[in-house]
């Protein structure tokens, strides 16, 4: 190891690692995922991690979308402290919603340039390109000791811009399609061929969740790809890595029993009770893939025009039985541990099978081949939280999936 003095990030102080420490985000993975797998006898590592190992059950971060916990993970602190609240946000002074992927957004520096200036080794593997900008933010790549690629681009990485020229080729594998399980298995085989002949200090692996929008826990597809995970994970284990796997959200059936996606449109309700386009509905889980979801989850915010009755506003969307919580900016802010600045009047949470839309003629659901599956509210943020050491770890609530590296560096350090 190439660090022997413990790294602060964000007040909070890292254990400098003995051997790697690896943190594992796998993207949308409901709990019973590992369970159905685990049952087929199709994870026998992962089995034996929780047996082992440390078990737990995690909360991630609301809302429970795929840019706010990954950057919790990168920095160990929830949105607040690092700004990034949506995959997507409306920006009051410029009048435009724009994707939350540019590192200007963040606020924060990530645990792996505070590990990186400290002098260790870094690795970053992302499925999807639109993380990889945030998740490299402050790592230099003239030294041979950082890499950060995306599985996404991997045919055009450069040494200059990722640190590793031509990921693809480097690896022996075709740049997947977005849109496949083979995306997320790029990011395994180059963690461990990263373990193998580069020796990182600490790595971060982050993958899609394509098939979770796609199958639930009982589908073989599904099954499938955690048997794949399983026999990479088999591969870092036993090179000796301290391993933290958890999600950064989960994922639940939002369609109803005709497979049709059940859906709120509160843009079109509020136009209703204050006039068209008075109020301003933005969905947090907006992003360039929207194959996945449609742009529906369970998580909205809304902007509403000066001299409207918030809580009037509330109290009509709260009666909704699609609805399970509205609350406040201030409250929302407090409770979710969210920026003010990044979020509008209200916030709405959907129940455990609904989703919160803008207005039903803007979302195009044509390319939805299965029934939807979703996330972003409460009843997806429960997450697993499995470490293949014995560690002493709290459990949920006050467990967080942001977590992960504190906890993986403490392992690595036994």
């Amino acid at each position: 190891m190439t660090i022997t003095t413990p790294v602060v990030a964000n007040d909070r102080t890292y254990p400098a690692p003995k051997t790697c420490a690896i943190a594992i985000c796998l993207d949308g993975c409901e709990p019973e995922y590992l369970t159905k797998a685990i049952a087929d006898g199709l994870m026998p590592t992962l089995k034996r991690m929780r047996e082992t190992g440390t078990d737990r059950l995690a909360h991630s971060v609301i809302p429970s979308f795929t840019n706010p916990n990954n950057l919790s993970i990168a920095t160990g602190r929830p949105p607040s402290v690092h700004g990034i609240c949506g995959n997507f946000l409306y920006e009051p002074e410029t009048g435009e919603e724009v994707m939350m992927n540019d590192v200007r957004f963040l606020r924060a520096p990530t645990v792996f340039s505070k590990f990186y200036e400290a002098g260790a080794r870094v690795a970053v593997v992302t499925a999807k390109d639109k993380l990889r900008a945030l998740l490299g933010a402050g790592l230099k790549f003239d030294e041979d000791r950082a890499k950060c690629f995306s599985a996404e681009r991997s045919d055009t990485s450069t040494t200059e811009e990722h640190g590793q020229a031509e990921a693809s080729k480097w690896l022996g594998m075709a740049q997947p399609e977005v849109y496949s399980a083979e995306l997320s298995e790029f990011v395994f085989a180059a963690g461990v061929k990263l373990l193998k002949e580069w020796s990182p200090d600490v790595m971060y692996l982050t993958t899609t969740d394509y098939v979770q929008h796609k199958y639930s826990p009982d589908q073989p597809e599904a099954k499938a790809f955690y048997e794949m995970f399983d026999k990479y994970l088999t591969e870092l284990d036993a090179m000796g890595a301290a391993i933290v796997v958890t999600a950064d959200h989960g994922m639940k059936p939002k369609h109803d029993a005709s497979g049709d996606p059940q859906v709120i449109y509160v843009q079109d309700l509020l136009d209703e009770w204050l006039g068209e386009a008075a109020a301003r509905v933005i969905l947090p889980i907006t992003d360039p893939y929207v194959v996945h979801h449609g742009a529906l989850g369970g998580f909205g915010t809304a902007y509403l025009p000066d001299g409207a009755n918030r809580a009037d506003i509330i109290a009509r969307l709260a009666s909704r039985e699609e609805i399970l919580e509205v609350l406040t900016k201030e409250e929302a802010v407090e409770r979710f541990e969210l920026p003010a600045d990044r979020i509008g009047d209200i916030v709405m949470i959907s129940t455990e099978n609904l989703t919160i839309g803008t207005s039903e003629h803007l979302h195009d659901l044509a390319a939805l081949n299965e029934p939807l599956r979703s996330h972003g509210g409460l009843t997806e943020q429960e997450v697993p939280f499995i470490v293949n050491r014995i560690i002493d770890l709290p459990s949920k609530p006050v467990l967080r999936n942001f977590d992960a590296f504190f906890y993986a560096a403490a392992a690595a350090a036994l």
